[in-house]
């Protein structure tokens, strides 16, 4: 897919932030297609192909972005003030395909991961894996074990390899499966799930201290 084939909204409550995030993407090649703040003017998200908006909380609130969403979805990016894992735990269980954090956002960095979602794979950058990945002890031995009972040995490994950041065809590799089988296993592991997104099952199994 071509990138001036994908229309963005981009919605920020700081307006400078806002400028400069739709001057990379229009300089990447991107269709910008609208702008909001706290979703005022409320996205048409009819014209849109990625809804780009604060995932903690900001501006209009996850439940305002999932309202939205609700009546016509479409993919999320969220942009996190910091990589907290209660953060991003509830953006991805709100429907975000693929976070930022603020600070550590480059131009490099937002149009590698609207690329992605754009693309339908996803994209959290290490500090949110870090974050998720955050935390041990022995309460999550059973978790761990209960994990392992529903999900088999290779969903496990094809979901660690999306933790860290690998596409299909570097999973299909790494694995020595067919591109169609790992396609395949992320369908079957998302349904055992009750997931929309790679992102939201990575999410759920590294909560469950399986990863």
């Amino acid at each position: 897919m071509k990138r001036a084939d994908v229309p963005v909204w981009l919605d920020e409550s700081n307006v400078i932030f806002l400028r400069g995030m739709a001057d990379c993407l229009t300089g990447a090649g991107f269709t910008v297609v609208g702008e909001s703040t706290c979703l005022r003017p409320e996205p048409e998200l009819g014209a849109a192909a990625l809804l780009l908006t604060e995932a903690d909380g900001a501006g209009a609130g996850l439940d305002g972005v999932a309202r939205l969403v609700g009546a016509r979805p479409v993919p999320l990016l969220g942009v996190l003030e910091s990589a907290r894992p209660e953060l991003v735990r509830s953006a991805l269980e709100h429907g975000f395909t693929g976070l930022l954090v603020r600070a550590e956002m480059t131009p490099d960095s937002l149009v590698a991961a609207v690329d992605a979602v754009a693309s339908g794979a996803g994209s959290l950058p290490p500090a949110v894996l870090t974050g998720l990945l955050a935390g041990t002890g022995g309460e999550h031995t059973g978790l761990r074990a209960a994990a392992a009972k529903l999900l088999a040995r290779r969903e496990l490994d094809v979901l660690r390899l999306l933790a860290e950041g690998s596409s299909t065809r570097e999973i299909a590799g790494a694995l020595c499966y067919s591109e169609r089988t790992v396609k395949n296993i992320v369908h079957d592991t998302l349904a055992k799930l009750n997931c929309r997104t790679r992102a939201h099952a990575v999410a759920i199994v590294v909560r469950q201290g399986a990863l």
